[in-house]
């Protein structure tokens, strides 16, 4: 493993990005696998349900248009996210990111701390100042309590099973 410079000394390296409750999954084969419990190095699929308004809930209905947002991730930010599960801090994903990635990703630092904080803009991430220990699930496939998703369609191939290490 290559020292990061500045690592240290970075705002978030000592933080625990970890996801919000969101029904994911993955998909298609394995890419760059770390090695590492819970990550795969496979595609990653986020599932988020859309809210209307009652305006728009009327022409969604009249149009027939889908009741969910699909979010494919590509490779490096589907990394991100299954790093992310609330065990380990912003320096160590920066680390593995680094070590898999190489130049893909340089800067390294900058690059996760932009996806990281695109995820938080989209309230699909949080930065915690210890780790998540099981408060809420981020595991594959759980749907949160206040969404109603219908089970997708099996043609997409998304695999919910949990892998080892996965959080629940």
């Amino acid at each position: 493993m290559a020292d990061i410079s500045g690592l240290e000394d970075h705002v978030l390296s000592l933080k625990y990005p970890c996801r919000t409750p969101v029904w994911w999954a993955r998909h298609g084969e394995v890419g760059k696998d770390p090695g590492l419990p819970g990550a795969s190095g496979r595609r990653i699929v986020l599932r988020i349900p859309k809210t209307f308004g009652r305006i728009e809930g009327f022409f969604a209905r009249l149009l027939r248009a889908p009741k969910e947002v699909r979010r494919p991730l590509d490779t490096m930010n589907s990394m991100v996210w299954e790093l992310a599960d609330g065990s380990r801090t912003f320096a160590e994903m920066c680390t593995v990111l680094d070590d898999l990635f190489v130049e893909d990703i340089a800067p390294v630092l900058h690059r996760t701390a932009l996806a990281i904080g695109v995820f938080q803009r989209q309230n699909l991430m949080l930065m915690l100042d210890e780790p998540l220990n099981r408060r809420w699930l981020v595991g594959p496939g759980c749907c949160p309590e206040h969404q109603t998703l219908a089970e997708p369609d099996p043609a997409l191939n998304l695999d919910t099973g949990r892998i080892a290490g996965d959080a629940p």
